[in-house]
C-alpha cells in the first residue's frame, strides 16, 4: 500500500524523488493503485511547477530521471479514464507554467508529446476530449521557432508531418463552441510563429482543405442565421433575440479568426479564403437576395444578406475582398444566380446542406465547390419558402437593375430593416480603407472634399485629365480603369456580367442617384427617427458644405416635409408632454449635432439585426403617457434632423443650440397667480390660497375617503393639478397635499356619474423603459401604466367648472410652449438664409 501520510516536506526534492521511485515501481494500473498514481501525477506537477520558480534541481532530478517517459509507460499500461484525464492535466500544467526555456525545450524534445498528441484516447468521454483539446492548447502556447522545429517531422528540408496541428484541426467543426474556440487559437499560435517550412506545409493539400472547410462552416452559420431571422420577421410576436445574438457572436467571431489568419502573412491563405468566401457566400448567396422583383425563392434573405455584408466589410480588412465585393454591386442579382443554376432537362434542383452538415459536425471533410440551387414554386414544392420576403429570381425576364440600384430602393422605399441595412452597407463602404476611392466614385459615395483632394493630387503631379477636372467647370465623368479589372475579374474568375454598360451611366449620375434616394429618405413617415439619423450621417459625409449639389427640387422636398413634422409637433404641444418638450427639444438637438459630425456611424453592423431583438416590448400600451412620449420623441427627433439639414442645404454651421424663445416677462397667470403658486411648483406641504378651488372627495386607498380641494394651474410652460386640504383656522387656505402633472391628464366626466371627473395621472418626468437584461442581452420590458384620479364633486355644475378649469389652464400651458418653439416652427425663418444666398448674383 502507498501512503502519502508522511513527516517528509511536501514540497521537497525528496519528495519527487519518493513519488519517482514509487510511480516507476507500478507494472499495471488497476482499481487498487489508480488513486495513487492519479494523486502521484498531480503532485509532480505541482512540485515541478514549484521548482521552477525556486529551484533549479527539481528539473534537473526530472530530467535524470527521464519522468517524461514514465508518463508515457504508465499511459500505456493505464486503461483508466481517470488516469488519463490527470496525465493530460499534469503535463498541461508543467507546460503553462514552467517559465525556464531549457525546460521547455525538454518537454518537447524525445517525441513523448508527440506520442500523447497521436495517442488514441477514448473521447467517447466529453470531459477526456476536453482535457486533450486543453493539453494541445497548452503546447501551441509555447511555440516559436526554436521549439516548433521539435514537434515536426522533415524530409528533404521539407516539413512531412505536423501532429500538433493535423491533430486539432480535426476537431475545428466540433459541436462544443469551446472545443472550437480552443483549436482556433491552437492554429493562430502555430501561423504567427511564422516558420517557412511550417507553412508551406499547412498551405498545400491536404491541409489546405481546412481553410476551404472553415468558409463551408462559415457558410453553414450565415444559414442558421437566416434561419432565425426569417422566423423573427415571419412572426413579430416570438422572442429570438437570444438565439439571433449569439449566432451574431459566433458569426463574427468567425470573421474575426479569418483576418486574424489573413493577419499571419501565410503565402496563398489569404488569397484562399478571400476566394472561398466570395465563391461560396457573397456570389451565390447574399447579392442574389437583394433583388425586388423576381420569382425563384432564394435561401438567404435580405435582411440576413445586408447585416453578413456589413460584417463582412467591417471586419475582414483586405483590399481585393473590399473591392471585388463593390465592384459585384454594378451586377445585376439574376447574373449571379443563372451562373450557380445547372439546368438538366429543364428541372433544377433544390438545394440540400443537410450532408454538409452532418461533414461539418463530424469534421469529415471533402471540400466540394458549393453552388446555389433553386427550386421551381409549384403545387407541391411551395414549402420551402422560409424566408420573409425572400427575394427570388425571375430567370425569363432579365431586369436592368444592379444590386447598387436595390440598395438604392430600400432606402426609398423598403421595410425599416432594409432601409437601415442599406444605409449601413453605403456607409461601411464609405469607412472601409481597403476600398479604392475610384470605386467609392463609381458607387456615387466618395465625399466631395476627397474627390478635390483626389484631383489635387493628381494635377500637382501633372495629370492632364485631373488637371483639366480641378480647373474646369466640366468633369471627365467616366467609370474608372480600377472598377473596370475588377469587373473583368470577376467575369473571368466567376463568370459574372456587369451592368454599368446601360446608357447614361456614370459616377455623376450615381451620385445623383444616391442623393435623391436619401431626400426621399427623409420624407418618409414610416421609418424610424434612428434609422432617418443614420441617413443624415451619409448626407453630411457625401455633401460636407451641402448647398452645392442641392436641386431646387430636393430643397422643395425637404421643406414640404418640414411642414407636415411641424404639423406633428403641434400636435404635441397640445398633447402628453408639452412640459419638456422644449428641454428635450434642446437635448436632442445636441446629439444630432454630434451624430451627423462625427467622423464614423453610430452603429455597428450588428444594430441591423438587433433591432428585430428589441422589437419585443410588453405591457406598453399605444394611448399610454409611456407610448405618447415615445411619440413625441420620434417628432422631435425627425423635425430636429430636418430642421438641420435644412441650414446644412443653405451651407450654414450648425448653433450649438436650437433656435427658441427665452422667457418673457408677462404677468403671471392670474389662476396661479392667485393660488400663490410659480415656475418652482407646489411642493408637499406648502400653503396655496383656496380662491378658485373647488370641494371635491377621493379615496387613495379603499374605504378610506377623503375631502380636499382641487384646483389646476398653469406656470409658463408648466402645469400642475392640485389637491389641497383646508387650512380651518386661515380662511382661503390650504396645504398641497398632492401635486401631479397637468399635461396629459385628458379630462373627462363620466358617462354615469356625472359629478364624476377622471383624471390621468402621468409621471412627472420622461423614463427610459423600465427593461430588465437577461442572458445574451435581450431586453425585456416590464409594463407601465399610467395613474388615476377620479374626483367626486358635490354636484354637476362644479364638476364641469373643473373640467373647464383643466382645459384652460392646459390651453395656456400649450400657448406658451408654442410661442417658445415659434422660431423652429417657422419655415420661412429656418430657411430665410438659403434663399437669400440662392438670390446674390
Amino acid at each position: 500500500m502507498w501512503s502519502f501520510w508522511r513527516s517528509k516536506k511536501r514540497f521537497s526534492l525528496d519528495e519527487l524523488r519518493y513519488l519517482t521511485d514509487q510511480l516507476g515501481k507500478v507494472q499495471i494500473v488497476n482499481d487498487v493503485n489508480k488513486d495513487f498514481v492519479v494523486e502521484a501525477l498531480r503532485s509532480i506537477a505541482e512540485l515541478i511547477t514549484y521548482g521552477d520558480q525556486h529551484d533549479s534541481s527539481y528539473f534537473d532530478f526530472f530530467m535524470e530521471k527521464q519522468v517524461m517517459g514514465e508518463f508515457v509507460r504508465i499511459l500505456k499500461i493505464s486503461k483508466s479514464i481517470n488516469v488519463s484525464l490527470q496525465l493530460l492535466q499534469t503535463i498541461s500544467i508543467m507546460i503553462q507554467n514552467l517559465k525556464n526555456e531549457h525546460a521547455i525545450y525538454y518537454l518537447f524534445s524525445n517525441e513523448h508529446i508527440n506520442y500523447l498528441i497521436t495517442y488514441s484516447f477514448d473521447f467517447n468521454n466529453e470531459e477526456l476530449l476536453s482535457y486533450y483539446i486543453s493539453f494541445l492548447r497548452a503546447v501551441s502556447g509555447k511555440l516559436n521557432k526554436n521549439t516548433i522545429s521539435l514537434l515536426v517531422k522533415t524530409q528533404d528540408d521539407e516539413v512531412v508531418a505536423f501532429p500538433l496541428y493535423v491533430e486539432a484541426i480535426r476537431y475545428a467543426f466540433h459541436n462544443e463552441n469551446m472545443v472550437r474556440t480552443a483549436v482556433r487559437a491552437l492554429t493562430l499560435n502555430v501561423y504567427h510563429v511564422g516558420d517557412v517550412g511550417v507553412t508551406r506545409f499547412i498551405a498545400r493539400p491536404p491541409q489546405a482543405t481546412y481553410f476551404t472547410n472553415l468558409v463551408k462552416f462559415f457558410r453553414k452559420q450565415c444559414l442558421d442565421l437566416n434561419s432565425l431571422v426569417s422566423e423573427a420577421l415571419d412572426g413579430p410576436g416570438s422572442d429570438k433575440s437570444s438565439t439571433i445574438l449569439s449566432a451574431v457572436d459566433e458569426i463574427e467571431d468567425s470573421l474575426y479568426y479569418f483576418s486574424d489568419i489573413t493577419s499571419a502573412g501565410i503565402p496563398d491563405v489569404g488569397a484562399l479564403l478571400t476566394d472561398g468566401i466570395l465563391k461560396d457566400l457573397v456570389f451565390p448567396l447574399l447579392l442574389p437576395s437583394l433583388e425586388t422583383d423576381s420569382t425563384y425563392v432564394v435561401h438567404v434573405g435580405p435582411v440576413t444578406s445586408l447585416y453578413l455584408i456589413c460584417c463582412i466589410l467591417h471586419i475582414l480588412k483586405t483590399k481585393d475582398l473590399a473591392n471585388i465585393i463593390a465592384a459585384g454591386l454594378f451586377c445585376s442579382p439574376e447574373a449571379f444566380v443563372t451562373n450557380s443554376i445547372h439546368k438538366e432537362n429543364g428541372d433544377l434542383p433544390e438545394i440540400d446542406c443537410s450532408h454538409e452538415s452532418k461533414e461539418l459536425e463530424s469534421g469529415n471533410f471533402q471540400h466540394k465547390n458549393v453552388e446555389l440551387q433553386l427550386i421551381l414554386p409549384n403545387s407541391s414544392s411551395g414549402a420551402l419558402v422560409n424566408q420573409h420576403k425572400a427575394l427570388t429570381t425571375n430567370l425569363g425576364t432579365y431586369s436592368s437593375a444592379c444590386v447598387r440600384e436595390t440598395l438604392l430602393s430600400y432606402i426609398r422605399s423598403g421595410s425599416e430593416v432594409e432601409t437601415s441595412g442599406s444605409l449601413s452597407v453605403l456607409a461601411m463602404l464609405l469607412q472601409t480603407k481597403e476600398l479604392d476611392e475610384t470605386m467609392l466614385d463609381a458607387l456615387g459615395i466618395l465625399p466631395q472634399r476627397k474627390k478635390h483632394k483626389k484631383q489635387l493630387l493628381e494635377a500637382l503631379v501633372g495629370e492632364a485629365s485631373a488637371e483639366e477636372q480641378l480647373f474646369s467647370s466640366e468633369t471627365r465623368d467616366v467609370f474608372s480603369t480600377e472598377l473596370d479589372g475588377y469587373l473583368q475579374r470577376i467575369k473571368s474568375q466567376y463568370e459574372v456580367s456587369s451592368s454599368t454598360e446601360e446608357e447614361g451611366s456614370s459616377p455623376r449620375v450615381h451620385r445623383s442617384q444616391v442623393l435623391d434616394a436619401l431626400v426621399t429618405l427623409f420624407c418618409r413617415s414610416d421609418i424610424s427617427a434612428d434609422t432617418l439619423w443614420d441617413g443624415g450621417w451619409l448626407l453630411r459625409q457625401l455633401l460636407p458644405h451641402g448647398e452645392a449639389d442641392f436641386s431646387s427640387h430636393h430643397l422643395r422636398l425637404l421643406r414640404e416635409a418640414y411642414r407636415n413634422w411641424v404639423r406633428s409637433l403641434i400636435l404635441e404641444i397640445r398633447g402628453v408632454w408639452p412640459d419638456l418638450l422644449v428641454t428635450v427639444l434642446s437635448s436632442e438637438w445636441g446629439k444630432c449635432k454630434r451624430a451627423m459630425e462625427a467622423s464614423k456611424p453610430r452603429k455597428e453592423p450588428n444594430s441591423i439585426l438587433l433591432s428585430l431583438c428589441l422589437s419585443h416590448k410588453e405591457g406598453v400600451q399605444s394611448d399610454s403617457s409611456f407610448g405618447a412620449s415615445e411619440r413625441m420623441l420620434e417628432v422631435v427627433k425627425v423635425l430636429v434632423l430636418l430642421h438641420q439639414l435644412l441650414l446644412f442645404s443653405a451651407g450654414r454651421i450648425l448653433p450649438e443650440k436650437p433656435p427658441i424663445d427665452p422667457r418673457t416677462d408677462n404677468p403671471d397667470n392670474s389662476r396661479a397667480k392667485a393660488a400663490g403658486i410659480d415656475v418652482s411648483g407646489p411642493k408637499p406641504g406648502t400653503e396655496i390660497n383656496l380662491v378658485d378651488a373647488l370641494s371635491c372627495r377621493i379615496a387613495f386607498e379603499r374605504g378610506r375617503e377623503r375631502h380636499l380641494w382641487f384646483i389646476a394651474v398653469a406656470v409658463e410652460m408648466l402645469g400642475w393639478v392640485i389637491l389641497a386640504e383646508e387650512l380651518p383656522l386661515k380662511q382661503h387656505k390650504g396645504i398641497v397635499r398632492v401635486a401631479a402633472p397637468l399635461a396629459g391628464s385628458n379630462p373627462r366626466i363620466d358617462d354615469k356619474h356625472p359629478k364624476w371627473l377622471h383624471l390621468r395621472i402621468r409621471p412627472s418626468s420622461l423614463q427610459p423603459s423600465e427593461t430588465s437584461k437577461s442572458s445574451h442581452g435581450s431586453m425585456k420590458s416590464k409594463p407601465l401604466v399610467d395613474g388615476r384620479w377620479t374626483l367626486a364633486f358635490r354636484d354637476e355644475v362644479s364638476c364641469k367648472s373643473a373640467m373647464t378649469m383643466v382645459r384652460e389652464e392646459m390651453q395656456l400651458q400649450s400657448r406658451e410652449v408654442e410661442r417658445r418653439l415659434k422660431p423652429l416652427l417657422n419655415l420661412e425663418e429656418a430657411t430665410r438664409m438659403r434663399d437669400d444666398i440662392s438670390q446674390t448674383p
